[in-house]
């Protein structure tokens, strides 16, 4: 287990380095395609489990999984695959997701969270979704519900599956080469999970501000 990230108070079934070891590349297809499109998804790593895939594939991480055009593979399929389950399950629930109770594992905010972030940017929402935690699981699931044009969804899903999976597991591939990051994996993890969740962050910030600014006027 990575030490910093233990430390940190991290679960160690959300160590990506761990997932990878145990599962190789099955367990790393599972939880792309979980975080990808299935409610129960959300809380999984997905941009830190990718880049360390990359990592892990490449010999400066000691070749742990099979060559990187493989993993590539795997990680692309899940992702689209788990976009197709989220739209079409929300296709098959419809609206009454936005009435479905809080659970342990479903928070109504998540989906007004991603409803809010297609209705700003509309279908591109598919591809930008990719790169917000949280939000991507949600979205496809919300473009279900809102009947999106599948021939559409579908065009963006693969584009976005394409940046995103393979993006991100080839960055993890070639930057693991630099002797800096080799010897730093476990901060740059955390730089990844940080940056990742930047939109979020940058998100709240506005939300509170525009809240603020409401009450402002309302007093």
């Amino acid at each position: 287990m990575i030490p910093l990230l233990a430390a940190l108070g991290f679960l160690d079934f959300l160590d990506p380095e761990r997932i990878i070891r145990a599962g190789g590349l099955v367990l790393l297809g599972i939880i792309v395609f979980a975080e990808s499109g299935l409610l129960v998804g959300f809380f999984l790593p997905g941009d830190s489990l990718l880049f360390v895939a990359g990592f892990l594939s490449a010999e400066a991480g000691g070749q742990v999984l099979p060559a990187l055009p493989w993993v590539l593979l795997v990680a692309f399929v899940a992702a689209v695959a788990g976009d197709q389950v989220g739209y079409l399950f929300g296709r098959k629930v419809g609206p009454a997701l936005f009435d479905r109770p809080d659970s342990r594992f479903f928070k109504q905010a998540n989906v007004d969270k991603a409803h809010a972030f297609m209705d700003k940017h509309g279908p591109k929402t598919i591809v930008l979704a990719r790169f917000v935690p949280i939000v991507r699981t949600f979205a496809p699931i919300v473009a279900g519900v809102g009947a999106m044009d599948y021939r559409t969804f579908v065009t963006y899903n693969v584009v976005g599956g394409l940046l995103w999976a393979v993006g991100v597991t080839t960055l993890g591939y070639f930057l693991g080469e630099i002797e800096i990051v080799k010897d730093n994996i476990e901060i740059a993890i955390i730089v990844i999970v940080a940056v990742s969740l930047l939109p979020v962050v940058i998100e709240l910030w506005r939300h509170r501000r525009a809240a603020g600014r409401r009450s402002a006027v309302d007093s």
